[in-house]
């Protein structure tokens, strides 16, 4: 006569980690519930969903007008210069973008931004399926939705905490919130890549417009708290509040000085994929969508990477490491010209990448005051998506007069470099658990 397994409640089951079979549950929903702990959270699950289509539909605007600008002015310097002016706009109004979120509540703010992206989109769209697109219209459009993402990105980055159940899964949140960017990497892509080869761009950007419906169904959904953080006060005030609060912290300040080095010499070479893709591979639309879904591919391991193994291993090896593998990843890819090696080469550098960020958003996300989280959010976006133009400008520039491999080349070493320098002050960092 066999044995009966004991069961017990799947919450208890999940903290402690026992290999006994929870009631009401499969096999594989508690081992998922394991690994990600976020989504033992119902109102995570449900901005997961919404969340994840949505950012489909943005990797396929990305690709679709980065094509567009490329096929429009043939330049890699007019490439830089649309992607700088999505994110000039955060360079000089997250800071405020953060005191907005400390004052409201953020679901309310993400609606808003939400809907206002779809708008822009779906004009998009209208203009380059009726052929009246030009590319002042394109770099305003762009513009104005960095205005968006403004107050939008510090919502979102600040929101997590808001939609998981315990602080211990905040770690497997923002992994996971990565990961679904890379997801969407991985798909996007290459479905947008397909629809510019069969119907056009301009289909690409409604769909993206339509997959806004998602993101903006699932807030309508989630049920949190509509408490905000501060009192309102002096603008001015709050945000050298939050500056003065960021450079006393000796975690933040360190981290925020790695984050701004890497975001203007590290992520500044995904700008440059579609003239790579065609100067060198000679790839057409559908190959820029598998480099793109390359790195996306290795930047999902690393997400899981971050979420199953985060407790276990130091904050340190994933943002130090992940540094080192994506410098060197970086630099063996601009020496190659090999297809097939330059996609492995893509997914370890998308590991390095996103072990590197998305570890370092939880340590400062660990380490911050919920009155504080909207303002010092707001300096990662800054410093994150903010001084991207810089990084935008430079490869472009020197892409235009040097070319497109010693571009990438020498922001990869950059990073490499100021990685080390970094490495030497690590017993800083501090893993507030």
């Amino acid at each position: 006569m066999s044995t009966p397994i004991r069961t017990r409640p799947v919450d208890e089951y999940i903290t402690s980690g026992s290999p006994e079979i929870a009631v009401g549950e499969v096999n594989w929903t508690v081992r998922i519930k394991i690994s990600f702990p976020a989504f033992k959270s119902r109102n995570y699950r449900l901005y997961f969903i919404g969340q994840f289509i949505s950012l489909i539909g943005t990797w396929l605007q990305i690709v679709a007008e980065g094509w567009l600008v490329y096929s429009l002015t043939r330049s890699a310097f007019w490439v830089g210069l649309d992607a700088a002016a999505a994110t000039i706009p955060t360079l000089f109004l997250s800071l405020i973008g953060g005191v907005i979120v400390d004052r409201y509540p953020k679901k309310y703010i993400l609606l808003f931004t939400q809907i206002s992206a779809m708008i822009l989109a779906f004009i998009l769209g209208v203009l380059t399926v009726t052929g009246a697109i030009i590319v002042w219209e394109i770099l305003l459009l762009s513009f104005l939705l960095g205005i968006v993402n403004a107050v939008d990105a510090p919502a979102r980055q600040s929101y997590i905490i808001e939609l998981i159940d315990s602080k211990n899964s905040l770690s497997s949140a923002i992994a996971l919130n990565a990961g679904m960017f890379n997801a969407a990497r991985v798909l996007g892509p290459g479905f947008g890549g397909f629809l510019i080869a069969v119907v056009g761009v301009g289909v690409a950007f409604l769909l993206n417009a339509a997959s806004y419906l998602a993101v903006i169904a699932a807030l309508w959904y989630i049920s949190t708290p509509m408490s905000v953080s501060v009192t309102k006060g002096n603008p001015i005030k709050e945000i050298a509040d939050g500056i003065r609060y960021a450079w006393n912290h000796e975690t933040v300040r360190l981290l925020l000085m790695l984050t701004a080095v890497a975001s203007i010499f590290g992520w500044s070479y995904a700008t440059l994929l579609p003239v790579v893709a065609k100067e060198i591979f000679s790839l057409n639309a559908s190959g820029l969508g598998f480099l793109y879904a390359a790195g996306g591919l290795g930047a999902l391991l690393g997400t899981f990477a971050v979420s199953a193994y985060a407790k276990k291993i130091h904050p340190t090896v994933y943002i130090f490491g992940g540094n080192i593998i994506f410098s060197l990843g970086l630099l063996v890819f601009t020496f190659i010209s090999h297809i097939p090696f330059a996609l492995i080469l893509l997914g370890i550098v998308g590991f390095g990448l996103i072990s590197q960020f998305a570890m370092t958003n939880a340590v400062i996300q660990h380490n911050v005051e919920n009155t504080m989280r909207g303002r010092i959010m707001s300096l990662y976006t800054l410093v994150f998506i903010g001084v991207s133009p810089i990084g935008n400008f430079e490869i472009g520039f020197v892409a235009e007069h040097i070319g497109s491999e010693f571009a990438i080349r020498l922001g990869a070493l950059v990073m490499l470099v100021f990685g080390l320098v970094v490495f030497r002050c690590r017993k800083s960092i501090h893993w507030n658990a």
